[in-house]
């Protein structure tokens, strides 16, 4: 138990230098970040959105070819 506690504590300690560091080192403001990954949070949803059009288009093909009656059957 008190391994979990020693790493845990560690990975948080880890984590708050690293946010830090990060905050520290940034080369742009904090508002113009925010504005950086609100718009890469929303080009990788819609990335996502049409990725999954794409396939559900290809898994319905795949479904019409598999109900429709088959030659030579």
């Amino acid at each position: 138990m008190q391994r979990i506690i020693s790493f845990l504590s560690g990975l948080a300690m880890g984590a708050l230098v690293g946010a830090t560091l990060a905050l520290l080192l940034a080369p742009s403001s904090g508002e113009q970040m925010r504005t950086q990954i609100q718009e890469r949070s929303k080009q990788l949803s819609d990335e996502v959105r049409q990725a999954a059009a794409a396939r559900r288009t290809e898994l319905e093909q795949q479904l019409a070819s598999l109900r429709a009656p088959q030659k030579g059957a």
